[in-house]
């Protein structure tokens, strides 16, 4: 597969980028985050779009399936009316690069395919690796073949030249940017289409819908099963070590390393996928498992304390022994803080008189000597509300009250 791209072998394997880009703006990158490389194969997610928002998902999807196919980008697999299985195989993407404009020369189709890659990454200009173009194009006797099947099996626009079609989709996997740019069209991605450093609205909500369902499913090719499974991200890979991942509604990122693994995705790619999704709450919600020891990267950190104070308290006035464990369970929670009168998680479940609440508050380290803007304890209230079982689990913990 990595001959498909010119000079990847005299790339420094060990180069190593990681950007993302949310979807307020911000941005970050190390290592080579400004290193150019071409897209490859990230391009199909782009082309696709184009096509989409041109033609409607009904013709778009009539040449093309939707299906994963369980095989790698260059294989030969049509679907049962013997067209590609999805737009982000080769063949498939080949055909959606035949719907682009299809009325207009070949530089003006591809002008229009390099005004929205510029678009996306926030009006950068991007370039085209023309040796990788060239390159591709010498080594064209297999997409050759995909053309040719197409054309004799599915059901085009009359009049589509594959032949221009074929140059065009050479031209998109030839687009070069860095990690950072990337990360910006992954972030527009994750915005619903709108750019995230200039709001500009480039695709269509439903476009982005769809493309981010297909990524999930089809995007790492013969990987795409294990990916979904074990990192259920968005995601599309290219034989130049890029590997954009979409995290919807939070951020795009870039990771850019050129060591392969046997199946043309990046070794480094797939490793960082793994540990952002170990360390942080990033998945879809519907997989998140309550109580994961993960880092939330949508709340500031003291938004997640003070929320996790006010439902802790809240969890503790109503007696809720189950919710308090599942917040006490949370990495970092304090059991002692207090709200803004200085009442502790203890304080409300003293002040309720809930004996269960209180005996796991102090079993699991809160402090009974904290007091309230009024120098109460958690004793005090019990003793005050005439809760005299709370009352006897508190005493010996709070000589100060006795």
């Amino acid at each position: 597969m990595a001959d498909r791209v010119s000079g990847l072998a005299r790339i420094d394997p060990d180069q190593f980028a990681i950007s993302l880009c949310t979807v307020d703006g911000q941005r970050h990158g190390v290592g080579d985050s400004d290193f150019p490389f071409s897209v490859e194969e990230v391009s199909e997610t782009v082309s696709h779009c184009m096509a989409w928002e041109e033609h409607g998902v009904d013709v778009t999807h009539r040449p093309i399936g939707r299906e994963p196919t369980g095989r790698g980008s260059g294989e030969f697999a049509l679907d049962r009316r013997s067209g590609p299985r999805h737009p982000v195989i080769d063949s498939g993407a080949l055909l959606s690069c035949a719907l682009i404009r299809p009325e207009l020369p070949l530089a003006d189709r591809f002008e229009q395919v390099a005004l929205t890659w510029q678009r996306l990454a926030g009006g950068r200009r991007v370039g085209v690796d023309e040796s990788g173009r060239l390159s591709a194009r010498q080594r064209a006797d297999r997409d050759v073949v995909l053309g040719r099947v197409s054309r004799g099996s599915v059901a085009l626009p009359p009049g589509t030249d594959l032949s221009q079609a074929l140059d065009l989709y050479f031209r998109c996997c030839a687009v070069e940017l860095d990690a950072r740019t990337l990360a910006v069209v992954a972030a527009a991605l994750a915005n619903g289409g709108v750019c995230p450093l200039t709001d500009d609205r480039v695709f269509g909500r439903e476009t982005v819908r769809h493309c981010l369902s297909l990524m999930s499913s089809c995007g790492m090719d013969d990987f795409s099963g294990e990916f979904a499974f074990t990192i259920g991200l968005p995601a599309k890979s290219g034989v130049s070590g890029a590997l954009m991942v979409v995290v919807p509604g939070l951020m795009g990122v870039c990771v850019w390393s050129p060591r392969l693994d046997e199946l043309g995705n990046s070794v480094r790619g797939i490793e960082f996928c793994r540990q952002l999704v170990k360390r942080f709450e990033v998945r879809p919600p519907a997989s998140v498992v309550r109580g994961a020891r993960r880092k939330d990267p949508r709340k500031r950190p003291a938004q997640s304390a003070a929320e996790s104070v006010v439902a802790l308290c809240w969890a503790a006035s109503q007696g809720d022994l189950d919710e308090v464990r599942r917040l006490a369970s949370v990495a970092g929670t304090d059991l002692s803080t207090g709200d803004y009168d200085g009442r502790t998680p203890l304080h409300l479940a003293a002040a309720e008189g809930h004996v269960e609440v209180t005996g796991y508050l102090l079993a699991h380290g809160a402090n009974p000597a904290a007091t309230d803007r009024w120098g109460g304890t958690a004793l005090t209230d019990a003793r005050r509300g005439g809760h005299t079982r709370v009352a006897e689990l508190l005493d010996p913990h709070t000589p100060v009250d006795r």
